[in-house]
């Protein structure tokens, strides 16, 4: 008994003695992993890294380290080069000229975060590929709805996006859908940078684009002009199965089977509805990729008197020989927003002007992370955007 009440008194001084441990002082994570989310750009060219540059740049995080090349096969090879356990992952890709490179970019990165046991996949495309096949063609397909699957199954959760072709694309799709809109920009740009705009009249240079035309221009509290009887033909009228199976001649027909005639289309002479004598022309739209028809629609505006002619939409693919048609014709200007990057075009036509849409963009994803509501970014925008 002594000695253990001997012993009790050392052991209560030796833990009186120990100093307590004090704990590491925390290391400055990186600023990734202190908020909870990444973001990499799936592209393997420098110049459509740009975007995403002036996203992160907006967001005060660093671009996630991936290494994104094409094998001297053609294949697509994509490494990734950090832990992305339990993070938010939001993949900006920008789709340049090689479009389905760009589409098997986004897809094996996609499949890659997803194995490597990513929370959420969020996948930044400011311009939707294959967006104009969003309707049956004859005996085409609907190549749009294939395209929303294949992303789902690599593991995208979410998609913001921009403008799309057709809003009804977003039933496409299994998950969350944010269609944003280019519009505040694009109408900030025509009250900064256009001169003496109140003088402008907004144009759609086919009735299919008359909606998106009156939303600017009762925005704007402008005047509205529609360019009716182009001689090529719209999307709306292309073959879409209607004219299936073509004409036969001599083709035998059920007796029992008398379908009433139906009458050919016949498109009225080019006119335009609406004054654009003495004033400022600008022609709005989603999508300006073949330039011939904005061409023909400027050399008309042009012929009703307007002095002056704008050509302003979202996305500027400005395919093929575009440019050069630009600086040759009648417009003064081609207004469009860095969806696509376009740098190439600018330098062999200055009439191709850039609208920045970082901010929007670098604003949704941090709202989707930190679980905001997204109204704020839809203020005062109408459907017909």
């Amino acid at each position: 008994m002594p000695k253990k009440l001997l012993l009790l008194p050392l052991l209560c001084a030796s833990s009186t003695l120990r100093a307590p441990r004090a704990r590491p002082a925390a290391r400055p994570a990186m600023n990734a992993a202190r908020t909870g989310y990444r973001v990499f750009s799936a592209n393997s060219t420098a110049a459509c890294t740009e975007l995403a540059k002036r996203i992160t740049e907006r967001l005060g995080a660093e671009l996630g380290k991936s290494v994104v090349y094409q094998e001297t096969n053609g294949e697509t090879r994509v490494e990734i080069k950090e832990s992305v356990r339990g993070q938010d992952i939001f993949i900006i890709q920008t789709i340049p000229r090689d479009v389905n490179t760009a589409v098997m970019e986004l897809l094996i990165m996609a499949y890659a975060l997803k194995t490597a046991c990513a929370r959420n996949i969020i996948g930044v495309i400011p311009y939707f590929p294959y967006s104009k096949q969003s309707k049956m063609r004859k005996r085409g397909s609907i190549v749009c709805k294939l395209l929303a699957s294949m992303l789902a199954k690599a593991g995208l959760t979410h998609i913001i996006t921009m403008d799309l072709h057709q809003k009804e694309i977003q039933g496409f799709f299994s998950f969350p859908v944010d269609n944003l809109r280019a519009s505040p920009f694009l109408l900030q740009y025509i009250q900064e940078e256009i001169p003496n705009y109140r003088n402008a009249v907004i144009v759609a240079k086919s009735p299919d684009a008359a909606k998106r035309a009156q939303s600017y221009a009762e925005r704007l509290r402008l005047g509205l002009a529609v360019i009716h009887g182009e001689a090529q033909c719209t999307e709306l009228d292309m073959d879409d199965g209607r004219h299936s199976p073509p004409m036969v001649k001599n083709a035998t027909v059920h007796p029992g089977l008398e379908l009433p005639l139906m009458m050919a289309k016949e498109k009225p002479p080019i006119t335009v509805v609406g004054d654009v004598g003495g004033r400022i022309a600008i022609i709005v739209d989603d999508i300006i990729d073949d330039v011939e028809s904005f061409v023909a629609a400027a050399e008309i505006l042009k012929e009703r008197g307007a002095y002056k002619i704008y050509v302003m939409a979202t996305h500027g693919i400005l395919s093929a020989e575009a440019p050069r048609l630009i600086e040759e014709s009648s417009i003064d200007e081609v207004v469009v927003t860095n969806t696509v990057p376009h740098e190439v075009q600018k330098l062999q036509c200055p009439k191709i002007k850039t609208v920045d849409i970082s901010l929007i963009l670098s604003e949704a994803i941090r709202r989707i992370h930190n679980g905001e509501s997204m109204a704020y970014l839809f203020r005062n925008i109408t459907v017909d955007d």
